[in-house]
């Protein structure tokens, strides 16, 4: 049986679900981090993890622009300064705002909260997290947001 997603939910002050990310989060535009909010975390999570990525990233996995794991699992705002950031596709930990090649249309760039019944150890990559931690994600969801340059 897959996640529950019926409850988790994940929304931005910076841009609507399917709305257009602002430029100040660009990594050419201020690269500024996005603030997100959580709502409907299940009692029984320890923790949260936070992953925001781009599938249309011309590259063999796309593009992971930020991870952080360890956050609190509680409604209200992300503060990712409480958690651990692991590194993105750039190599480095922290965030990575969206740079899509000039004239390759509307990238969508995917905000998944992870609600887990265990605690990720270290620092893994989306990948290896995902690989490693399936079996302790109690609910997950998304909001998706658009940047195009």
């Amino acid at each position: 049986m897959g996640p529950h997603v019926a409850d988790l939910t994940i929304t931005s002050e910076d841009y609507e679900a399917g709305g257009r990310m602002p430029d100040r989060l660009a990594k050419d535009g201020g690269n500024e981090a996005p603030r997100f909010a959580v709502s409907g975390v299940p009692e029984d999570a320890v923790e949260l993890a936070l992953v925001v990525h781009d599938p249309d990233a011309p590259m063999a996995r796309g593009f992971t622009h930020w991870v952080v794991y360890g956050l609190p699992a509680v409604d209200g705002p992300i503060d990712p300064s409480v958690g651990r950031a692991a590194p993105t596709s750039a190599g480095e930990p922290g965030w990575y705002g969206p740079q899509p090649p000039q004239g390759h249309g509307d990238h969508h760039y995917y905000a998944w909260v992870y609600a887990l019944s265990e605690p990720v150890t270290g620092e893994p990559t989306r990948e290896a997290f995902l690989d490693r931690n399936a079996g302790s994600i109690l609910e997950q969801n998304r909001i998706v947001g658009t940047y195009s340059r």
